[in-house]
């Protein structure tokens, strides 16, 4: 578990990633940051001005984390697909979100109806995985959308680029659950506090 001066230190580190792309400069991490060396799952979510801007990450392990969240910040930035590259005057109404993610477990059942048993709004991500196509959703995303499991399940597959009953192929379709820290800005370089969704 990160502690909330944990949490200032990756959301600061993830607007720096950021800055240091405008500025061309190779980004240089403190002494704090480089603590941050265990591998770990990790998003980063761009708003402005309470809209979304960009989000990208890491559902598995695969970096440490604090190289993890530079590439993810810069890739919510700059890559994101879905939207136009960050522009830098966009910086001053910015706010960054992280969600710092436990290891994805498979949710294993014989019947799809025991989903919704093994869901927690409020707690659990979700991702859907087939041979076909993938789709991720933070914790916070079914709280926003006041989503049942039934509906979070949906929206995953949706997600997926799926059909919204996919979840129901048990043979093809994998859900995997995992829980999130997030932390945030409350305003562009503002204060930043840690969020619950429960």
């Amino acid at each position: 578990m990160l502690s909330l001066a944990q949490g200032k230190t990756l959301v600061r580190l993830a607007r720096k990633a950021i800055e240091s792309h405008f500025d061309g400069k190779h980004i240089e991490l403190d002494y704090e940051e480089k603590s941050f060396s265990e591998k770990q799952g990790v998003f980063v979510t761009l708003n402005k001005k309470g809209r979304l801007r960009g989000c990208i990450g890491f559902p598995e392990p695969v970096f440490p984390l604090n190289e993890a969240l530079v590439k993810a910040a810069r890739s919510a930035a700059f890559s994101d697909p879905r939207f136009s590259s960050l522009k830098k005057h966009e910086l001053e109404k910015i706010t960054i979100e992280i969600s710092v993610l436990t290891v994805p477990k498979l949710i294993k059942v014989d019947d799809p109806e025991k989903y919704l048993e093994k869901i927690e709004i409020g707690e659990d991500g979700l991702i859907v995985r087939t041979d076909i196509g993938s789709g991720l959703l933070l914790p916070q995303v079914f709280v926003e959308y006041n989503a049942k499991p039934r509906l979070a399940l949906e929206m995953t597959c949706q997600k997926a680029g799926l059909s919204r009953k996919y979840y129901k192929q048990i043979e093809d379709c994998k859900i995997y659950k995992f829980q999130a820290q997030i932390f945030k800005e409350t305003e562009p370089k503002g204060k930043i506090i840690q969020i619950r969704e429960k």
